[in-house]
């Protein structure tokens, strides 16, 4: 192999393994973020929070945005989905949620809770998944 040829190989293999580096590093910081939270209230308030750096950012922001009385944190999330369910009818009366690594089968824990807790017509308020949900 010539000089050149050499020195083009050193040069494609040093540039493919930065290549791979920087691959590696925005993986990393794409799942740094990946903390979130849903808050419920009474009447169908609810406050989410998705890709957060922390767990307790995320639950602070949720409850932040939930604007009825009695909001708490019902869940936490890390690489999953969460769904809140309220009866259309009555939204003070049943709710339910669901939290799953899919967003389908949170909507369906939702809606199984919601019905569980003596909802009519139970349909899904709000979902959320975050970064790897």
């Amino acid at each position: 192999m010539t000089d050149t040829a050499s020195t083009l190989v050193r040069a494609l293999v040093a540039s493919s393994l930065m290549l791979a580096i920087m691959t590696l590093m925005a993986v990393a910081v794409s799942t740094a973020n990946a903390a979130g939270a849903l808050a419920v209230g009474r009447c169908g308030a609810y406050g989410q929070a998705f890709d957060f750096p922390s767990a307790t950012q995320a639950r602070t922001s949720a409850l932040s945005q939930c604007q009825g009385a009695e909001c708490r944190v019902v869940t936490d999330l890390s690489r999953a989905c969460a769904a809140l369910a309220v009866d259309i009818v009555d939204p003070c009366a049943a709710n339910g949620w669901g939290r799953s690594a899919r967003l389908g089968s949170a909507q369906n824990g939702a809606l199984k809770a919601c019905y569980k807790d003596g909802g009519k017509d139970c349909v899904i308020r709000t979902f959320i998944c975050d970064a790897r949900g």
